[in-house]
């Protein structure tokens, strides 16, 4: 008997099928126009990047071998990133764009921890625990590049971020 099932995760909390999606690519940096969504007066921050990864598989089991078959992309949404005009320029659009390669980062590593893994029956609960953990790292990792660079600016920290975050990239090359 052949079983197969198929699950869409999205790290975002809502889906949002329908709305515009930018797929990380190398060859493509964010700009400005890509920034559609209302800008928030009030924020402390001048810019604000929504991106997220998709992530798909399907499994079959097979006179008791699992295998797993999957697709996991990192992408920006236009509609909900948005910037102050007058406010902003190319240093802080950098910034902005290591949100998005640290998502592309977070894409690379739930695909090396897939790649080869043995699962057992239990496969949904397994990839769910993968999913889940390199979720939270990619968050905080969010959240720990605000708080270090200080929203960019602290010119300081943003150039050893974005070195880093570059060097990460640069060794998780094979799963991108």
């Amino acid at each position: 008997m052949k079983l197969l099932l198929v699950f869409i995760f999205s790290f975002l909390l809502f889906p949002q099928s329908d709305s515009e999606k930018i797929l990380w690519n190398e060859n493509r940096k964010l700009t400005w126009e890509d920034f559609r969504g209302k800008p928030i007066p009030s924020a402390s921050f001048v810019a604000s990047t929504n991106t997220g990864i998709n992530f798909q598989y399907s499994y079959s089991l097979k006179n008791g071998e699992v295998t797993v078959e999957y697709s996991v992309a990192s992408f920006f949404y236009p509609e909900k990133s948005w910037f102050q005009p007058g406010k902003v320029n190319q240093y802080i659009l950098n910034h902005e764009q290591a949100h998005f390669d640290i998502s592309e980062l977070h894409a690379r590593m739930l695909r090396k921890n897939l790649e080869g893994k043995k699962f057992s029956k239990r496969v949904k609960l397994e990839i769910k625990r993968i999913y889940h953990q390199t979720e939270q790292k990619r968050r905080a990792m969010q959240v720990k590049f605000d708080v270090e660079t200080d929203h960019s600016r602290n010119e300081i920290q943003e150039a050893i971020w974005e070195k880093q975050i570059a060097k990460q990239l640069k060794s998780y090359e094979p799963w991108k």
